[in-house]
């Protein structure tokens, strides 16, 4: 990797350009505004945005939003080559990386730059540092979006971290929301079923790696420490939480520590999400009581700005996502898959699109539905299409035109019922627990008769390559 910490990540990106300083934005509504106008109606690649000189906070607190939002930035996170340029390339090799992974688990140390500051009881204050309101809907300031919610199985004492929102209700208490599900619900499940705190720390500044493996699916009982620093070829440096012993980034940012006690909840929400919607409103929801907090001087708040899509993490996101469902297409056994793209129109997770090289019956509708169940597609999906190997599945005027042109509706759809959704859905009235359906659209040649298809309408490579040669200067200009 060509980078240590945040700070250094930072430092990496400003030499490729891609990172943008804004000074002076309000911590109330500005820079979610600032950050949504840059995503939506910018010019080329969106860049990181980091925000200083925030107004009511000391110079050098600062906030970061959408670290890992470009194909660039996602290569220098992951430590692939800069000559990476497309998102269905880095899904190539993430995809291919991941194959290789050994995990590694964390190696403690006695100290950090994490270490440089630590808030005790009375000291602790959360608003300290520069939380944003994103949206106009929210219900509160959220310090939790970019970040690790740090919990540990009681039973079975592996760690987990997810990327759980966090908001804040005053200097000491804040209430987070965890879809159903989740592991993270799973393990604080446990502690209330025995009437017992659930230990918690919520790391909100850290390496944008331990974001990319927070926010995504890691399979059950491998924790995402072992997973990042076996991506990163060596162990993730961690020390130990003084109230909880729960094991901290050591070189993180800020990280809050304490407990959430059973029966102690707080309204949270509404607040806006990846779906484009503020669709899981406001419920109680258990608070963490915060014990200590640990900074480093200066410290960085990292933040995530979802919305209606491409968000600030949406692109990373699907990137991620279409890499792990393409694992686990292979481990199921489906051969010769060609590509997988979660559409960042549904939030990578809710329009999923899979290209293959049909090689039996029922190939096309295996995928499909292995994609729309396994551990990365499974939760809060809505569509799979199945296209042939010559559609580019991150291309969407192409696999429209693949729905459009080969798929018959009448043969072609197949819906799965009762499937795994969550309060986020926008599907599912508020206050209602719910399920939601999975449409699947074969959009290859009908398998019977995919030789004889009709022939499609475009130069053969041999003609587009003779008259490239000869006519390029004139058809594209010269250099």
């Amino acid at each position: 990797m060509a980078y240590k910490d945040l700070r250094d990540w930072l430092a990496e990106a400003e030499k490729i350009k891609q990172l943008k300083r804004i000074s002076g934005a309000e911590w109330d509504l500005e820079m979610g505004a600032i950050t949504e106008l840059i995503y939506h109606e910018g010019q080329g690649t969106p860049p990181a945005i980091l925000f200083d000189d925030i107004p009511g906070y000391p110079k050098g607190f600062q906030t970061l939003f959408g670290a890992t939002c470009s194909p660039e930035r996602m290569a220098l996170t992951m430590g692939f080559p800069s000559s990476i340029k497309t998102g269905l390339d880095l899904v190539k090799t993430y995809r291919n990386e991941i194959k290789k992974i050994k995990p590694i688990p964390p190696r403690f140390v006695d100290d950090g730059p994490i270490l440089e500051n630590v808030d005790r009881g009375d000291a602790v204050d959360v608003l300290k540092f520069p939380v944003p309101k994103m949206h106009e809907l929210d219900g509160g300031r959220y310090i939790g979006t970019a970040c690790l919610i740090i919990t540990r199985d009681p039973d079975e004492d592996w760690v987990n971290f997810g990327a759980y929102r966090v908001m804040v209700h005053d200097e000491k208490r804040v209430a987070f929301y965890i879809s159903p599900g989740k592991h993270g619900n799973l393990q604080r499940q446990k502690y209330f079923e025995r009437n017992e705190p659930c230990p918690v720390a919520v790391c909100v500044g850290q390496d944008p790696l331990l974001f990319l493996a927070s926010g995504n699916e890691v399979a059950y009982g491998l924790s995402e420490y072992d997973f990042a620093g076996g991506f990163k070829g060596e162990p993730i440096e961690v020390v130990k939480g003084e109230y909880t012993g729960i094991p901290i980034p050591a070189h993180a940012e800020i990280v809050l520590e304490g407990e959430a006690v059973p029966g102690d909840l707080q309204k949270e929400g509404p607040f806006g999400e990846w779906t484009g919607y503020y669709a899981s409103s406001a419920r109680p929801e258990p608070v963490i009581q915060v014990k200590n907090v640990y900074y480093r001087n200066d410290p960085i708040l990292c933040c995530a700005r979802p919305g209606r899509p491409p968000s600030d993490y949406s692109f990373s996101k699907c990137v991620v996502k279409s890499g792990m469902i393409w694992d686990e297409l292979e481990k199921a056994g489906i051969p010769n898959v060609k590509g997988v793209w979660c559409h960042e129109a549904g939030g990578g997770r809710m329009f999923n699109i899979v290209s293959i090289r049909q090689s039996y019956p029922g190939h096309a509708r295996q995928a499909a539905m292995v994609t729309s169940q396994c551990h990365a597609g499974a939760y809060l999906g809505r569509y799979v299409i199945v296209v042939d190997e010559d559609i580019d599945p991150s291309n969407s005027f192409d696999v429209l035109w693949a729905v459009a042109s080969r798929s018959e509706p009448a043969e072609s759809i197949e819906i799965i019922r009762r499937c795994w959704s969550g309060p986020l859905d926008p599907r599912i009235p508020v206050g209602k627990k719910g399920f939601n359906s999975r449409a699947i659209i074969d959009a290859c040649r009908p398998y019977e008769w995919k030789d004889e298809f009709f022939p499609v309408v475009e130069s053969s490579p041999e003609l587009r390559s003779a008259t490239l040669e000869k006519w390029r200067d004139t058809i594209f200009g010269r250099d």
